[in-house]
């Protein structure tokens, strides 16, 4: 395992960012994510379990595997400590972003050109703020997407610029798993014989490290859910 991946593509910065708290996370997450070579997706804090801080993690390719998803954990574990963004006690849940996934980046939105994605936008646009349809491509900072569910004496094809938006992500569907299979064997054939790669044979699973973070007490845990 590199835990240094010097991609230059793991500078990129996020378009869409999250508010709050999850902000302050985020703040103080991305500089150690970035530092190991990944990076950060989203930050998301929820009452899951009592209190959990879920990070998504990746490396500059979209992969991430539960062992890259320790390394993220290790790191952030003392930096935590020190600057204690979350005061409650809570889970601190680092995973890959899944199948499904957000997109954050503009090479998001262009890796995912011909697949199906929901987008929610903070202004109105040709009167709506929800769109689902496919992705065309990117024009500048803006994305093209062509509405599935259009009539026939309705706009078909919306530019939505990324600035603008809530949230955007992927919608899984029968072609998303079958290209995330496909990429699945080409990995496994170059892989190793020795490599173990059970995890990694089950595309549609997000990984994930989990650690219970209390005063003076930890825990902690992997899977794919």
């Amino acid at each position: 395992m590199n835990e240094t991946l010097n991609l230059a593509s793991a500078n990129e910065p996020r378009l869409l960012a999250e508010p709050g708290l999850a902000a302050r996370v985020a703040a103080i997450a991305e500089p150690v994510i970035e530092g190991l070579g990944y990076r950060l997706v989203r930050v998301q804090v929820s009452p899951q379990s009592g209190l959990t801080v879920q990070i998504m993690a990746e490396r500059p390719d979209g992969s991430m595997t539960v062992g890259d998803c320790e390394v993220v954990s290790r790191a952030l574990s003392p930096v935590f400590d020190e600057k204690d963004p979350v005061k409650e006690p809570h889970r601190l849940e680092i995973s890959s972003p899944g199948l499904d996934r957000p997109l954050v980046r503009r090479s998001d939105f262009e890796r995912h050109a011909g697949h199906v994605a929901k987008i929610e936008m903070v202004r109105l646009i040709e009167g709506r703020k929800r769109f689902r349809g496919t992705l065309v491509g990117t024009e500048g900072d803006a994305v093209r997407l062509r509405r599935d569910d259009a009539k026939a004496d309705e706009q078909k094809e919306f530019l939505l610029p990324i600035e603008d938006m809530a949230e955007a992500k992927l919608v899984l569907t029968d072609a998303l798993i079958a290209e995330a299979l496909k990429r699945s064997k080409a990995a496994e054939r170059d892989a190793p014989e020795d490599a173990d790669d059970s995890q990694e044979k089950q595309p549609n699973r997000s990984k994930k490290f989990m650690r219970t973070r209390q005063k003076n007490k930890r825990s902690a845990q992997h899977e794919g859910d």
